[in-house]
């Protein structure tokens, strides 16, 4: 699918040391174009094909210095948000992205004022009502995801979070198909007749450009994603339940007894022991052995500074 890659990136502006995230990627030749054509560095993540297939073919191309590939899924994605420069996708956004939530969630790994690219399968126009009968035979059930480029920019616009550049078709698109599925698939042959049937009145490629705004409030979890954190609302707390009390009686027992002379502090447990030493107290500090029959009370991590019996 490398002429949907170029068309794609000819009115993208990609350029030496961009990180880029090619989102299905498949057998990621689409990833090593983006780093031989621009010199980006590329996440060429994909659900269906292998990290390590991808990584031996990548690094047959002789570019694993800045293709790095990933098994992921598209709707759980491990990046951290505004990572990337740009994010392109070839031939795969229709499995995912047409879902009415899902550009909320994808424009989280895009910087502000960065690119969202895609290209691939798609309509010249919509399907109002029944399937025409010369495409029957063909249609199936996960075509009711193929869209135009109209579609697609009303999808993506309507939610304020990206300004579409460019939505258009591939001019003779069909063609291209058809030509891709004699070379790759010949023995395809209900795929074949339909295009033959329906010379680019409904079938084509789509291409369609976006940016994301700046200022544009993304919601956290609109989207089930189970890769994803809470969002960072850390305090610092101590480690331990009681720590914090666990200093005041401390420092308050050590003030006390330098204000009252006293040579020796005598404690009634473990933890008051290691809260003492834990905070420095300058005073000489001793253990009275527990007896034999006593249980200890400590947790394991803990046991270690106790006198063995």
């Amino acid at each position: 699918m490398l002429w949907l890659t170029e068309w794609l990136t000819t009115a993208m502006d990609l350029r030496p040391g961009m990180r880029v995230l090619d989102l299905g990627c498949g057998r990621a030749s689409s990833s090593i174009f983006l780093r031989r054509e621009f010199g980006v560095e590329v996440w060429a993540a994909d659900l269906w094909f292998g990290a390590s297939e991808n990584f031996q073919r990548i690094r047959d191309a002789g570019v694993e210095d800045g293709v790095f590939p990933l098994h992921a899924d598209a709707r759980s994605l491990p990046f951290a948000s505004d990572f990337f420069d740009a994010i392109v996708c070839v031939d795969s956004f229709y499995y995912f992205g047409t879902d009415d939530l899902y550009l909320n969630y994808l424009a989280h790994f895009v910087k502000p004022g960065g690119l969202i690219g895609i290209a691939g399968t798609g309509l010249v126009q919509e399907i109002e009502g029944s399937i025409p009968d010369h495409l029957r035979e063909f249609w199936t059930q996960d075509l009711w995801a193929l869209h135009s480029a109209p579609w697609l920019r009303r999808h993506l616009e309507r939610t304020g979070i990206v300004d579409v550049d460019l939505a258009d078709i591939m001019p003779d698109g069909w063609q291209f198909w058809l030509d891709w599925q004699r070379a790759v698939a010949p023995d395809n042959a209900t795929e074949i007749r339909a295009l033959e049937a329906d010379e680019g009145r409904y079938l084509g490629y789509v291409r369609l450009i976006g940016r994301r705004r700046d200022q544009v409030r993304l919601e956290e979890y609109c989207w089930p994603d189970t890769m994803r954190s809470f969002p960072p609302q850390y305090t610092k707390k101590p480690l331990l339940r009681g720590e914090e009390l666990g200093r005041k009686i401390v420092s308050y027992l050590v003030e006390k007894a330098a204000r009252v002379g006293m040579s020796r502090v005598f404690v009634l447990t473990t933890r008051t022991i290691d809260w003492f030493e834990q905070w420095g107290s300058s005073r000489r500090i001793s253990r009275a052995c527990r007896p034999r029959s006593a249980t200890p009370t400590t947790t394991p991590a803990r046991a270690g500074s106790l006198p063995s019996s």
